[in-house]
């Protein structure tokens, strides 16, 4: 498994592609709101792909908001979450905001997913909220160096 920023058009259509099989198809988020104004290359967020096998099996992406650092679209295709591959993807981003300077990270966790982010060092810092019908809650982390 390996870890690669998206610094091409192409590798960004894969990451939509496993974003739409996870968050579109699968938990029927529409299409019109997984898809926004931060899916480009440029200098407000990054996006990163996760391999398994050479295959692309997972993405996530990373988004400067007031000194912070907000992991959003973080997934991965079904047959690949039993690796620790998702762990790979939140590595990935926080490395990522490191690197840019900032030294806090939050995101808006699914609440089925919260032990996960826990196990990263994540704390809930909100009551439950819903974003396109899926409970969320609000999670930060303190980055050490």
């Amino acid at each position: 498994m390996n870890v690669k920023r998206i610094i091409t058009e192409r590798d960004l259509e894969k990451a939509f592609e496993i974003r739409i099989a996870v968050f579109v198809e699968e938990q029927g988020v529409p299409l019109s709101e997984e898809l926004d104004q931060y899916d480009t290359l440029d200098e407000q967020c990054q996006h990163i792909l996760v391999y398994y096998d050479d295959k692309p099996v997972g993405t996530g992406r990373v988004r400067w908001v007031e000194d912070i650092g907000k992991l959003e679209r973080i997934c991965l295709l079904k047959d690949y979450r039993e690796f620790g591959l998702g762990k790979v993807i939140v590595k990935g981003l926080e490395d990522i905001t490191r690197k840019k300077g900032l030294t806090k990270v939050k995101l808006h966790g699914q609440t089925q997913a919260k032990g996960f982010y826990e196990k990263l060092g994540y704390q809930t810092t909100s009551d439950v909220f819903f974003e396109e019908g899926i409970p969320h809650v609000l999670m930060t982390k303190e980055l050490t160096t």
